[in-house]
């Protein structure tokens, strides 16, 4: 037996042993089912006040309402995780308008998404993540939150730098003055095992304890490849007294997989056809014996909250986070011959360290001058963030002295096998060094007269940058403004600006450091919440329509292999799009998602002539999708429940074009269905879930014709989850 099978087996006995014999109170629960009998036939009713989303912190920093904010904002709440059985963010967002996942298919690592055309910022718990220099993600494992939220548009006013197609922030589970709880197991495709715990309650009068674990070991649907996850949780709030808290939140998460090269396959057999055969979606090209990638993170943090009235308060929250993986991985590099069924290999190592500390204190209140309210925040943060990333690289066209150059490899008839003495190439060559001391000062206040809400935002940012040993200072400041009408039948029109910056990493021909990115968006929409269609209906729809605009974007001038060194900043992005989006439940019965965007993005500038009129990579024009799901709730159904969705994305581009990469593959469209049955009594949930559930074929993005990545096959999990 593995290590890992002995850790996943050990678990399992000591969460059975953790399981408490009684039941408490759902005072503050999400999801409760009751069991009545009404004139002698049996009743299950399901309440989610959580499913259709009210208010979040994430737009405004504030107890805004979601319908009066003038933005885009689509919350993905703990409810819909469960229902949907959302392994990962990038899953997360399939109903979601504006926002993509998946698009290295079923990444075992990091959460690979796109906002309106641009990869978003990750954020936890309102505080910037130590994500590394090439994926803003650090792959923490969605079971550790309690709701994903996805700010669409620029946020730099709140947030500091970030690109101008938003964020997504997501909200750590918090400790609670009540006793509550669930064991979960999940047993799937793949070979896919995951246990996991969450369970909270008061230690005494002052203090409130929670722990969340969670162990995952999985196979994939590459062969020859697996994956182990450990994830802890502990937090604790202590009130101090009746107006002050202080809550302490901290986690570890350590990831290993063996064997997977994350796609790299070639166009001829995937997308495009090849004389010999089409690839089976489960090649491995690499060594399963050799590839291996391993990430340990961990952070500390603190929330402070502290009422100075009724309608003021004081909020300040921390977090120091370590950041750390390493991989070493050969993958295939291009046909050697014309006979197309023989790959060369590349061998890959690359390691990060990244450390971050993260601060953010607020006042916030609300007052009313003559008729006209005023609900305000004023606020400081400081980031401080270093990182450090070398890698090697080793082909048969080039490879350091006393490296070993990785045999070719057969993509219908891979042998495995390295031959004795294998040198893998030295981290000598920098990809990052850097360090980020960032601090921004903001203000915001909405002005409420009768319906009519104003929202005005306004922040400056001071970023001091060492990067590839060049120092650099910049100042920039950033606003939104928003008007909003709420109506009595809960119909909000509304129309914002916002502004964006971003540090880029690197440094230009003439070795100066890279300027910011800027950008703009101009949105205007509409939202509803159904506040007139009587008790038992719950809706969020919204509407809107959007242009964004981008400035001093990179063009790369050498190889897209070196470190990011020898930049130009000519380039400009334009996104137009609209978007509509519902979240509904219906008499705690019938949950209804729906989503529709169209995306046009376009390349207007730039040093390399070929990306001029491009379209950005892996935003398809059009995405749309909806969900249903039923629960009975009378007679021998009662509880069952049943449902089913379609997704549908159009093509998308693989990459810009450019001097190194002439050819642009379209790639990812798709018509994908899903299916769920559930079974809910008062204390235990059954559950089977299952995604692109007639396994249908496709390529989910192609950087290059060596770099192509097969979408998500059939995925089938069953679920049993025990509250308490």
């Amino acid at each position: 037996m593995s290590h890992a099978s002995r850790l996943f087996s050990g678990t399992a006995l000591a969460l059975a042993m953790l399981c408490p014999a009684h039941s408490s109170s759902a005072q503050d629960r999400g999801v409760e089912t009751i069991e009545t009998s009404e004139n002698g036939e049996r009743v299950i009713i399901v309440t989610s006040e959580r499913y259709v989303p009210q208010g979040r912190l994430t737009a405004t920093k504030s107890d805004i309402p979601l319908v009066e904010t003038p933005q885009s904002i689509s919350v993905v709440s703990r409810d819909q995780i469960d229902l949907l059985n959302f392994i990962d963010a990038q899953q997360a967002v399939r109903y979601v308008a504006g926002a993509t996942g998946e698009n290295y298919g079923p990444d075992l690592r990091f959460d690979f998404i796109q906002i309106r055309g641009f990869p978003p910022k990750q954020f936890v718990d309102g505080l910037a993540t130590p994500v590394t220099s090439t994926i803003y993600s650090n792959g923490i494992d969605l079971y550790a939150f309690e709701s994903l939220e996805i700010l669409k548009g620029p946020a730099s006013v709140l947030y500091g730098s970030a690109p101008p197609g938003g964020i997504y922030n997501q909200t750590s589970r918090r400790p609670k003055s009540v006793f509550d709880g669930e064991i979960s197991a999940m047993y799937g495709t793949d070979d896919y095992k995951q246990l996991g715990m969450t369970v909270t309650g008061p230690a005494s009068d002052a203090l409130d304890l929670r722990a969340t674990v969670m162990i995952r070991d999985r196979g994939a649907e590459r062969d020859f490849v697996d994956a182990q996850r450990i994830y802890a949780a502990p937090a604790a709030t202590w009130h101090i007294g009746p107006d002050t808290r202080l809550t302490g939140l901290a986690y570890y998460q350590y990831d290993e997989v063996n064997g997977d090269t994350n796609g790299f396959l070639p166009a001829a057999g995937t997308l495009l056809d090849n004389p010999n055969s089409k690839l089976p979606r489960s090649v491995n090209l690499g060594e399963p014996d050799y590839n291996r990638y391993e990430r340990k993170q961990w952070g500390a943090g603190f929330e402070f909250e502290q009422d100075l009235g009724p309608d003021m308060g004081l909020t300040v929250n921390g977090r120091y986070a370590d950041y750390a993986e390493e991989q070493r991985v050969i993958y295939a590099a291009g046909f050697t011959d014309a006979a197309m069924d023989t790959v060369y290999r590349n061998s890959y190592p690359y390691q990060e360290d990244v450390t971050s500390l993260t601060i953010d204190g607020r006042f916030h209140g609300k007052f009313d001058t003559g008729g006209i309210e005023h609900n305000f925040l004023v606020g400081v943060d400081y980031r401080d963030v270093d990182n450090d990333a070398p890698f090697g690289f080793c082909s048969p066209f080039f490879c350091p002295s006393g490296a070993s150059v990785p045999d070719p490899i057969n993509i219908y008839d891979p042998q495995y096998g390295l031959p004795a003495g294998f040198v893998t190439p030295p981290l000598d060559t920098v990809f990052t060094d850097q360090t980020l001391k960032q601090t921004g000062l903001y203000a915001q206040d909405q002005i409420a007269i009768g319906g009519l809400r104003v929202l005005l935002s306004g922040r400056n940012d001071w970023v001091d940058r060492t990067s590839f040993g060049t120092d650099g200072k910049q100042d920039e400041f950033t606003w939104r403004a928003g008007v909003s009408y709420v109506t009595d039948a809960g119909v909000v029109p509304y129309v914002s600006y916002g502004t964006s910056f971003e540090p880029v990493l690197g440094v230009d021909i003439a070795g100066d450091p890279l300027k910011p990115t800027t950008g703009e968006q101009w949105e205007g929409g509409v939202k509803y919440d159904a506040r007139g269609l009587g008790e038992g209906i719950d809706l969020l729809l919204t509407a809107a329509l959007f242009d964004i605009r981008q400035e001093n974007v990179t063009s790369a001038v050498y190889s897209p292999v070196s470190a990011p060194v020898g930049s130009t900043q000519s380039g400009e992005v334009k996104v137009q799009g609209g978007e509509l989006e519902f979240v509904a439940r219906i008499r705690n019965q019938l949950a209804i998602n729906g989503s529709y965007s169209y995306t046009d993005t376009e390349v207007v500038a730039s040093e390399t002539p070929q990306e001029v009129g491009a379209a950005l990579p892996v935003t398809p024009r059009h995405k749309a999708s909806l969900l249903a799901d039923y629960t009975f709730q009378r007679g021998s159904l009662a509880g069952f429940g049943f449902g089913a969705g379609v997704r549908y994305n159009s093509d998308g581009a693989g990459s810009l074009p450019g001097p190194f990469n002439p050819i642009v593959f379209e790639t990812g469209e798709a018509t994908l269905f899903d299916a769920m049955l559930h079974y809910d009594l008062p204390n235990w949930r059954l559950a089977i879930n299952g995604s692109n559930i007639f396994d249908e074929r496709y390529v989910a993005r192609c950087a290059d014709a060596n770099n192509c990545n097969f979408g998500a096959g059939r995925q089938v999990i069953a679920t049993a989850t025990y509250r308490f």
